[in-house]
């Protein structure tokens, strides 16, 4: 019945990126919509002094495989891990290893990229650009390749009000800039980054644009797509909803909120939101694959994954529900970082806590003293990555979508329901709860049982807050204003009309009872 599903069945996939947010979505969306696909490869690179071995076995325990998990126990053995590094030569992958991708891959799925808005302007056109030429080179050596998707981002060609599903001339010749960077000294090449970007808001985005050019110029026969999202945020539907692992985009934001050490954001309430749940992309980045491999057009295809144009969600409406989020009046409740020590994981903090059992002062003074200059650092962290997101969230762009709509014609019923992209059918208020949910039980792994509790717990810090600002305007009354007859006048008449406000209260209140 379903078109899509059926057309991986029997393929070989490659996929970069796929220890990465997207990428592991895309991995088990593949495996679970098409349990016969033969083999599903992956390039990984040691990182953090994890091994590539290491990396895969804790990507492979995520909770996002569970469902693919719970119908194919075994499904880890159609997976194979490749070593390579894209910002290496011939990408650093072996001779073996290069001739069984050469011999075996059907279509490749180019996800890897830094997202990190200020990566140094060398290292994102490594990983970003060099990367995805070498890729490029690597794929029109494969034998049996039928379609070649990268994920670049709808923000490449942000200097523009409006974007249309076509590549754009690039920031700079990229062969230029890749020698440039190649000589040129680290610090050099950081002190002329301003002026290389020129009106791009940082390298991300700047590389994302040259990664494009790069791949119109050099795809050759390739049959290529290219899918461009937005703000990627939490699942919608699948594998759950709410489901997200990454502190990126909005979802930094939603938990600062719920956290209680974010209360506002510089933002334009009339601009465009423009968020897209993470399994809107992966179901059209796999119809896309799809479709660029059976149906060859003659064209590259550049699709706008984004929901300004169709849904548009502006940040103002997020005001409000971020408002909600932290009175509680949505499901939602987070554990309040700022008030409540066991929200802090960390072993030093908790080794402090449990010595504390004596009257040890130094012992608290310790722990304060820690917890301050923690706090100072997740600050200071936040207002970094505000000041980051500031560029999107004052403006809004006009893209065009097309091609995603030709492409949703193509599908049949069933391919619409199981590779579901439509954003017309998206809730806000529905789907931004969830997300939040999601933020509480996959990224902090809070109980989410204690939710009623987390709510008590906040209620009882809102009443401390306002009794403080009370007794705070009560002392500036009385030190600084309270100087004249009238202004005394004032005073006792707002506490007697208090007083026998809070009489009539419990009056009321006795006779009930």
């Amino acid at each position: 019945m379903s078109s899509v599903s059926a057309y991986y069945n029997g393929k070989t996939v490659l996929i970069t990126g796929a220890t990465g947010f997207m990428g592991k979505v895309l991995v088990e969306k593949l495996l679970r919509s098409s349990p016969e696909v033969k083999a599903v490869y992956i390039l990984v690179r040691p990182k953090a002094g994890q091994s590539m071995q290491e990396r895969v076995a804790n990507m492979l325990k995520c909770k996002v495989f569970d469902r693919v998990r719970e119908d194919c126990p075994n499904f880890h053995e159609k997976i194979k891990p490749i070593n390579a590094e894209l910002t290496q030569p011939k990408l650093a992958i072996s001779a073996e290893d290069e001739e069984e991708l050469l011999t075996r891959i059907n279509i490749v799925f180019h996800c890897a990229a830094t997202v990190r808005f200020d990566e140094p302007l060398k290292h994102a056109l490594q990983l970003n650009a060099m990367g995805t030429q070498r890729l490029l080179e690597l794929a029109r050596q494969m034998q049996k390749l039928e379609a070649f998707i990268h994920i670049s981002t709808a923000y490449a060609n942000c200097v523009r009000k409006r974007i249309d599903e076509v590549i754009y001339p690039p920031p700079a010749e990229p062969k230029k800039l890749f020698d440039l960077v190649e000589w040129l000294d680290e610090s050099i090449i950081q002190d002329i980054t301003p002026k290389l970007l020129g009106d791009w808001p940082n390298t991300y985005t700047y590389t994302k644009a040259l990664s494009e050019y790069l791949i119109q110029q050099e795809k050759g026969n390739l049959n290529i797509a290219i899918i461009r999202p937005s703000i990627v945020g939490a699942s919608w539907h699948e594998p759950f909803p709410g489901w997200i692992d990454s502190f990126n985009g909005t979802s930094g934001i939603f938990v600062a909120v719920g956290k209680g050490i974010l209360r506002s954001v510089i933002a334009n309430n009339e601009a465009v939101a423009d968020m897209i749940p993470v399994d809107v992309v992966i179901n059209l980045t796999l119809a896309a694959g799809w479709y660029t491999a059976v149906h060859r057009p003659k064209n590259m295809l550049v699709y706008n994954c984004t929901t300004g144009g169709i849904n548009p969600f502006f940040w103002g409406e997020m005001g409000k529900i971020q408002v909600k989020i932290r009175a509680q009046e949505t499901s939602v409740a987070f554990e309040v970082l700022c008030w409540s020590y066991s929200s802090y994981s960390s072993e030093l903090v908790k080794a402090l806590m449990d010595q504390n059992s004596s009257k040890d002062q130094m012992s608290y003074l310790s722990l304060t003293i820690l917890l301050c200059f923690r706090m100072m650092k997740i600050i200071n962290r936040l207002h970094k990555s505000l000041m980051l997101l500031q560029y999107f969230s004052t403006q809004s762009w006009d893209w065009s979508s097309d091609n995603m709509n030709m492409l949703m014609s193509h599908l049949n019923p069933e391919d619409k329901k199981l590779y579901n992209f439509d954003v017309r059918q998206l809730h806000w208020s529905e789907y931004i709860e969830s997300y939040c949910l999601g933020a509480k039980k996959y990224l902090l792994n809070e109980d989410m049982s204690g939710i009623p509790a987390a709510k008590q717990h906040l209620r009882k810090l809102r009443n401390i807050r306002y009794a403080f600002n009370t007794t705070l305007l009560v002392i500036i009354w009385r030190i600084f204003i309270a100087r004249s007859q009238m202004a005394r006048n004032i005073w006792y008449f707002v506490v007697s009309l208090c007083y026998k406000f809070l009489s009539y209260f419990r009056a009321s209140s006795t006779l009930r009872h």
